[in-house]
C-alpha cells in the first residue's frame, strides 16, 4: 500500500503544543474513517518535512496515537492506522452503555438463554442454594460490526423479565433498571488469559489469543445481589481505563 500524504494545518499562535495539535487531528481522521485502518503513513522525515515540524516533535505525536493505539509501528511496514480500541472507564455501567454513549452503535447477538441452576461457584456469588434457577444469559457484543466481548450473566428470577429480542436490544443494567431494580454498588476483578478455541473461533481471533477478563458481582441498594457477571474481551480491540487519586 503506497503511503499516505498527509496535510494538517498548524497554529503556531496556539498554546495546544505541536505535536498534540497533529496527534489530535491524526486522532479525529481515524476515529471518524477519514483515514481508514490498514493506512501506512510516509516516514517521519518526510511527514515532518511536509508539516514543518522538527522530527522529535512528530515522533512524539506518532507515539501519542500508538499509545492510544489508533498506530502501530511494523518492521519492514512502516507506521500503519489500526481498528481503534474501545476505551471503557472502570464503573457502575453496562458495556452497551459505554459503548452507545461513545458512538460505538453496538450490537449484540443472544447465543443463549436458558432458566436453570448455575454453577455452583457462582451460586456461592449470588448468595442462592445450588439448585435455585436464575436467568442464565450468554451474548457476543459487536461494535463496528467486529465481535468485541462474550458475556456470561447470572440474574436472579423475579427481578425483571428477560427475553432473547429484548437482550438483543437493550443492556442487561438498562432493563434492570427500568424494571425498578437500583444498582448501588459492584465487587469486580479484572484479569488476562489466553482464549480457549471456542473463545477464539467466536470472537474472530488466534487461538491462545490474549483475553482481558472481568468478574463482577452487583449488589442493589438493599444488599442484594442482582448480577453475576463473567466476561472475556479482546485485547487487541479493548481496554480499561481507571483514574487513581491521592
Amino acid at each position: 500500500m503506497t503511503p499516505t500524504p498527509l496535510s494538517i494545518a498548524i497554529d503556531r499562535t496556539s498554546p495546544v503544543p505541536l505535536y498534540f495539535q497533529v496527534a489530535q487531528e491524526l486522532e479525529r481522521r481515524i476515529t471518524s474513517g477519514e483515514i481508514a485502518v490498514g493506512t501506512r503513513l510516509e516516514n517521519e522525515l518526510l511527514l515532518a518535512e511536509r508539516l514543518g515540524l522538527s522530527r522529535p516533535t512528530l515522533r512524539r505525536s506518532i507515539e501519542y496515537l500508538v499509545d492510544r493505539g489508533l498506530l502501530v509501528r511494523k518492521r519492514g511496514v512502516g507506521t500503519q492506522v489500526v481498528m481503534p480500541r474501545v476505551r471503557r472507564p472502570l464503573q457502575l455501567s453496562s458495556l452497551h452503555d459505554d459503548l452507545t454513549r461513545a458512538g460505538e452503535h453496538p450490537r449484540t447477538e443472544v447465543l443463549r438463554l436458558a432458566v436453570e441452576a448455575p454453577p455452583d461457584a457462582v451460586a456461592t456469588s449470588l448468595e442462592v442454594a445450588p439448585d435455585t434457577e436464575v436467568y442464565v444469559i450468554e451474548r457476543l457484543r459487536y461494535t463496528r460490526d467486529e465481535p468485541l466481548a462474550l458475556m456470561h450473566n447470572y440474574v436472579p428470577l423475579g427481578l425483571v423479565r428477560l427475553d432473547e429480542e429484548t437482550l438483543a436490544h437493550q443492556g442487561l443494567y438498562q432493563l434492570l433498571r427500568a424494571a425498578g431494580v437500583s444498582l448501588k454498588i459492584a465487587s469486580q476483578s479484572i484479569g488476562a488469559r489466553n482464549a480457549t478455541a471456542a473463545e477464539a473461533r467466536v470472537l474472530d481471533e488466534s487461538r491462545g489469543a490474549p483475553l482481558l477478563t472481568m468478574d463482577r458481582t452487583v449488589y442493589d441498594d438493599v444488599g442484594r445481589v442482582v448480577e453475576v457477571g463473567s466476561h472475556v474481551y479482546r485485547a487487541s480491540r479493548y481496554s480499561f481505563e481507571l483514574t487513581l487519586t491521592d
